[in-house]
């Protein structure tokens, strides 16, 4: 979800420049650097922003340029109204001297640049104009992280390829396990029992009780179901990342229970490599979209 753009753009006298900086986020997250006079530009920004992008935090900023020659500066007679106001309400209340013009005048807001925009039609034309260049600036920075998400795609594609071939390693051994298990209680009874004389019922009952409790077949059912989720995601053209973030902790839950259930030290092996790789993918995920 990294990503960079600059655009610039022109209209009847005036020039300016976009510049988008998108990073990893949870969500979508639109932080607007705006110049005075196009504040009232900042909720169209983020619905053109929502239209394009979903996750990501995004930082816009945006300059301009009027052709007319050097700044110039007015006076905000709203602004200047209220302070004016507010000092008569203070004097009213307080014996003091009032405060002197430049004191006033150094109020946020009462002294604005002068955009010589005054005619309404003129403005709105504008502000069109701006939010057309700003959606174009998304546009490119949205064909940015398309290529990027391209490249992680294939990371991501190879990281499945590991998790199957780990699921179906583990199948193998655990295909053999019930045997394993039972070769293993009849060495422990040898050395307990000095005749190796013990029921072959009792026997098979004790085998057969480690062997559902080892029983992995249901996890790795689940991981094989989880690998062909992750591919199937992974060709859609839509937005994936959070689906993806969801599969990643369905992984994690699967190889945790494999590890904490399998008596096998291979099996065990195979489980942590398997934790392994999928922390790997998860933290490559919070960069998709």
């Amino acid at each position: 979800m990294t990503g960079f753009a600059r655009l610039d753009g022109a209209h009847e006298g005036w020039r300016w420049t976009w510049e988008l900086k998108s990073v990893n986020g949870r969500g979508l997250e639109l932080r607007c650097r705006l110049p005075q006079g196009f504040d009232n530009l900042e909720q169209e920004l983020r619905k053109a922003a929502k239209e394009k992008l979903n996750r990501g935090s995004v930082n816009a900023s945006l300059t301009m340029h009027s052709d007319t020659g050097e700044a110039r500066y007015r006076i905000n007679e709203a602004a200047l109204g209220d302070a004016i106001s507010m000092v008569e309400k203070v004097n009213a209340k307080l014996d003091c001297a009032p405060p002197r013009a430049e004191g006033i005048l150094s109020l946020r807001g009462v002294i604005e640049p002068a955009d010589d925009v005054q005619d309404e039609d003129v403005r709105k034309a504008l502000n069109i104009a701006v939010l057309k260049s700003f959606a174009a600036s998304i546009d490119v920075l949205a064909d940015g992280r398309k290529s990027e998400g391209a490249a992680m795609s294939v990371v991501l594609s190879g990281q499945l390829d590991d998790i199957e071939q780990l699921t179906a390693d583990a199948s193998k051994l655990a295909a053999v396990a019930p045997q394993e298990i039972k070769k293993r209680i009849e060495t422990q009874l040898d050395e307990l029992l000095t005749n190796g004389n013990f029921p072959e019922e009792r026997l098979a009952q004790e085998a057969a009780l480690l062997a559902v409790k080892a029983d992995i077949r249901e996890e790795l059912d689940r991981l094989k179901s989880h690998v062909a989720a992750g591919r199937a995601l992974l060709g859609e053209n839509g937005p994936a990342g959070r689906q993806l973030d969801f599969l990643t902790q369905e992984f994690n839950r699967e190889a945790n229970t494999l590890c904490s259930k399998v008596p096998d030290m291979e099996l065990k092996r195979i489980g942590l490599q398997l934790k392994k790789v999928i922390d790997q993918m998860r933290e490559q995920v919070q960069n998709i979209e």
